[in-house]
């Protein structure tokens, strides 16, 4: 039995705590908020609910393993609801804002189905003989997929690869051609049609990548979420913190709230009993309360939920830095955000659970994300309204809804609203106020809701700076660094210290990437790790923790 102490009581380090607390280690969680959660957070208001971090829950298989690992299952954790697809809304991004005098835009709306089937014929429908051609290319994303879960996904990488594996050796061919294209190449190959294209491409946002720049192997997104589905937890993904809280006070781990963690211990030594390279071993951590008052908590393990970056430059000693800053000058940053949550008086019909707002020349709106160019008054925008399946997230006659407008982290954009009662001081930038009324009047005029700034009754805002503020992320980042191919799979750091025997890591800056279901693999890779495990895939139920008690 290890001490451990995980730094963050996010998704991820409430997942990785439950775990190695299951499998017999002491663990005590330092977080600096006042709450758990992390990005995956939410604001109470007049009788609203808003997520402030994920709403789209996919990789339910992922979600399922999890859970039977600490000897639950999913269902018992949050209860699901399956999705029948999303809309998109695509216009034109040079109709000027109505402020501005621009008539009403021009625009077309898909509605995604759900199954390989109606997908198809969603494809038939925009363009002749791409039916057909839509089952191979999702065959395709089954197959890319299926290998990514076996030998990539929950593989730690502390071992050379075995290349001679029989599945590796039969997907040779699809793997070489999948790392040597980009995902908009790969689908642009084979449709016409530019919402085909979108509906193929946009997911790559999701991970922090341009679609023109992630490798085409991420196309294995298009079988998760166009056969797979969307679900979604009732009480928004707050219901499954809030389960994963529960679950791992429940395996016995000790949470302190407010408890800043200011250094990593370790001593400095040289021997057989350390990893080649090592310069030191985990000794415990420094931190202060909320009072000020700096403790020492002593450790045999630490595990940082936090942005690696900030774990690497600021709470190691130069000497024990794996990646210091140097390395991170190379390292290429996913996107941020401006984040809008709305409470709205009256009903909003033409808005589904989660609707796309696509600009048709988007690669414009990609260029303002990826590459920093100034962001166009109407861009491509993400809209959920979690009110039209939980009448729980908002007040009778009202809707609830989130807004997530992608930008550059890198522009200088500064702080929104923010939470309520947060005791951290932050001046409101107005450009972040700016784009979010930009935002909720392209909503108003694309999805035909002419009145709606006039209904809002509740509105709060998070800007770029807010991420860094809360969660110390690297250049104001909302995900972490980008899935380009250099920083995917075993070219992305973690999920162990190169120079410190002991230290893990955890969450989305880490292996194996961004999103919830990669922050509960990442636990897993912790878990394997401390093991000396260094198989591709899941742990088996029967290798599970507390299978042998």
């Amino acid at each position: 039995m290890a001490r451990v102490v995980v730094i963050g009581a996010g998704i991820a380090g409430l997942a990785t705590a439950a775990l190695l607390a299951r499998d017999g280690h002491e663990v005590e969680i330092l977080e600096r908020g006042s709450r758990v959660g992390g990005r995956a957070g939410w604001i109470d208001d007049a009788g609203f609910r808003f997520d402030t971090g994920p709403s789209w829950y996919l990789m339910a298989e992922v979600f399922e393993h999890y859970a039977e690992m600490l000897g639950t299952s999913i269902e018992e954790m949050v209860d699901l609801q399956v999705l029948e697809g999303y809309t998109i809304l695509a216009g034109d991004s040079g109709a000027a804002p109505a402020a501005a005098g621009g008539g009403a835009p021009t625009v077309d709306r898909l509605d995604v189905p759900r199954g390989e089937d109606a997908v198809s014929a969603m494809a038939e429908s925009l363009e002749p003989g791409a039916g057909e051609e839509m089952r191979r290319y999702l065959a395709s994303a089954r197959s890319a997929l299926t290998i990514s879960l076996a030998e990539f996904l929950y593989n730690p990488f502390t071992a050379v690869p075995d290349i001679s594996s029989a599945r590796l050796r039969g997907a040779t061919r699809d793997l070489v051609r999948w790392l040597s294209t980009s995902l908009a190449r790969w689908s642009n190959a084979r449709f016409e049609h530019p919402l085909l294209r979108q509906v193929l491409q946009y997911n790559a946002i999701f991970l922090g990548v341009d679609p023109r720049r992630a490798p085409a192997i991420y196309h294995l997104m298009s079988h998760i979420d166009l056969v797979e589905g969307v679900r979604y937890p009732k009480g928004g993904f707050t219901a499954f913190v809030h389960a994963l809280h529960e679950r791992a006070l429940a395996e016995g781990v000790r949470i302190t709230l407010d408890a800043e963690v200011t250094e990593i211990l370790a001593a400095r030594r040289r021997g057989p009993a350390l990893p080649v390279g090592s310069r030191g071993e985990v000794r415990g951590v420094v931190w202060t309360d909320g009072e000020g008052v700096e403790h020492r908590t002593r450790a045999d393990v630490v595990v940082s939920a936090a942005d690696m970056h900030h774990t690497e430059t600021q709470l190691l000693a130069p000497d024990l830095q794996t990646w210091p800053e140097r390395a991170w000058d190379r390292t290429v940053p996913g996107p941020s955000s401006v984040l809008v949550m709305l409470g709205v008086e009256g009903e909003l019909p033409t808005l589904p659970h989660h609707t796309l707002l696509l600009t048709r020349d988007w690669e414009v709106g990609l260029d303002a994300v990826f590459l920093g160019s100034p962001t166009p008054e109407t861009t491509s925008l993400y809209v959920c309204r979690p009110s039209a399946s939980d009448d729980g997230v908002a007040p009778a006659g009202s809707e609830n809804l989130f807004l997530l407008v992608p930008v550059s982290g890198e522009i200088g954009l500064g702080h929104g609203t923010g939470y309520p009662g947060d005791a951290r001081e932050r001046d409101v930038d107005p450009a972040v106020e700016r784009l979010a009324d930009l935002a909720i009047e392209q909503v108003a005029r694309w999805a035909d809701v002419p009145d709606l700034a006039e209904r809002i009754t509740v509105r709060h805002t998070l800007g770029p700076a807010d991420f860094g503020t809360d969660y110390h992320s690297w250049r104001d980042g909302m995900l972490g660094p980008s899935h380009v191919l250099r920083q995917s799979a075993m070219f992305r750091r973690g999920p162990a210290s190169r120079k410190v025997d002991g230290l893990y890591y955890a969450g989305a800056t880490t292996v194996p990437g961004v999103g919830v279901p990669m922050c509960l693999i990442s636990a897993e890779l912790v878990l394997k790790s401390m093991r000396g495990d260094s198989s591709p895939g899941p742990i088996p139920m029967d290798e599970a923790p507390g299978a042998a008690r």
